[in-house]
């Protein structure tokens, strides 16, 4: 069965032509995929499917969308990134100039974006939880190291959501137009800011979010092991999981400065 896939261009000139033949011809596509930018089910068999080419400084990692989500383009990621939170994106790994095999799971990281009470005020927030475990770069265990990987960037257990999570200097989130674009980190070099995770498309947040975002000029961000917290569809059930969580010792947080508006 043919593959509905899109390869851009770029995407080409990256991998090569005889991969991107390759992939059209389905030796190397997935059937089924987790897409790079919504996060649900694709099948390149059923409908359009864009291939998403992430280039680090040494590492690529090919990742599908739907092509109603994301064109077919290749992303300029750093390599702390792609080795990181975007570690185990399923796909082709061109290091070295020739294209691998990648690890066949993929991990990216879900946000979502609600209201938290604290202490009698709403606070803006932001979800943080990967799709499957995150391992430290250059590790080959197959244990999951995100909150300890966060707890060493500055982020601070919780066992309760009692208090405002102290803020955490040199990271923000940027909102531009009234809308979700990045978690920024300090970069390793100095310099500007790099983005930590980054909105393959500007998220929408609610007026009352993007409110309170502006009253406290913070944004409280809370961080979870995949299977903690899930896609929760209302705010009092993202709550009840968040709760859950820092119970058993699940959940890292902080609070970013706001960067823009």
């Amino acid at each position: 069965m043919p593959r509905m896939l899109d390869v851009s261009d770029a995407v080409r000139a990256e991998i090569g032509d005889e991969e991107a033949d390759r992939l059209l011809a389905g030796e190397n596509a997935p059937g089924s995929y987790d897409c790079t930018s919504c996060r649900t089910p694709g099948d390149s068999e059923q409908e359009r499917t864009s291939t998403v080419l992430f280039v680090g400084d040494e590492t690529a990692v090919l990742a599908f969308a739907h092509a109603s989500c994301l064109p077919s383009q290749v992303v300029q990621v750093t390599e702390e990134q792609l080795q990181g939170a975007v570690r185990s994106i399923g796909g082709i790994a061109a290091g070295a100039g020739e294209p691998q095999q990648a690890v066949p799971e993929q991990a990216v990281l879900g946000v979502t974006s609600g209201l938290v009470l604290i202490e009698g005020e709403l606070h803006p927030a932001l979800v943080v939880e990967p799709t499957s475990p995150i391992v430290r770069p250059g590790s080959t265990g197959a244990g999951d190291d995100f909150l300890p990987l966060l707890i060493e960037q500055g982020f601070m257990p919780l066992t309760e959501l009692a208090s405002v999570p102290p803020v955490l200097h040199g990271w923000s989130v940027l909102l531009a137009v009234g809308q979700l674009h990045a978690v920024l980190q300090p970069s390793a070099h100095g310099g500007q800011p790099v983005a930590w995770w980054q909105a393959h498309q500007p998220l929408q947040v609610t007026d009352s979010w993007r409110a309170a975002a502006n009253k406290h000029q913070q944004v409280l961000m809370f961080a979870a092991p995949v299977g903690s917290i899930g896609r929760q569809p209302r705010e009092d059930l993202l709550r009840e999981s968040l709760d859950k969580a820092a119970a058993q010792g699940k959940l890292v947080a902080a609070a970013l400065p706001l960067a823009g508006t």
